[in-house]
């Protein structure tokens, strides 16, 4: 969101209604919430105002409460591939919108770094493959989950069966 209000006030619009629907929330919703009134998010949206330093503050404040984004993300660490696969970028886990933000790595070494650095850049929580989760709990104050690819493993065993025949 900031990004987009120091880009152009054209991109702050589409980056507030993009937040607002992916919170599933209407203007007048966002309104009761944030304790913006109705009016002036409508004259926002609809270009026909732009927003001073205090509402923006109150409207990113806001956004990041809802999300639950106040304490961090949840980073994922994992090789390209396996990071398009998810195609997600926020995810609801009970009542929480969480953001998720993918740190690509093909190896140990840059699995490690991209943990450190996830960690400095405000991450909450970390995912990752079995191979790196010791180390890097070794090395970081956030909690550390761990992938277990069940299906997946289950899926490139048949692959493989099927390349030997």
């Amino acid at each position: 969101m900031m990004k987009a209000a120091f880009h152009s006030d054209e991109k702050l619009r589409e980056a507030m209604k993009e937040a607002l629907s992916e919170l599933g929330l209407s203007a007048r919703e966002f309104s009761r919430i944030s304790n913006i009134p109705q009016s002036t998010l409508y004259k926002i949206l609809s270009g026909h105002r732009e927003p001073n330093i205090t509402t923006l503050r109150q409207i990113i404040k806001t956004i990041r409460h809802i999300e639950g984004s106040d304490g961090g993300f949840i980073a994922i660490i994992a090789a390209r591939p396996v990071l398009d696969e998810i195609g997600e970028t926020k995810m609801r886990i009970g009542d929480k919108l969480l953001t998720l933000r993918e740190y690509s790595a093909t190896n140990m070494e840059e699995a490690i770094i991209a943990a450190v650095r996830a960690e400095r850049e405000g991450a909450a929580a970390l995912v990752c493959a079995p191979i790196v989760s010791p180390t890097v709990e070794k090395l970081l104050s956030i909690p550390v989950a761990t992938i277990i690819p069940k299906d997946s493993m289950t899926h490139a065993i048949t692959i493989a069966a099927r390349k030997i025949e």
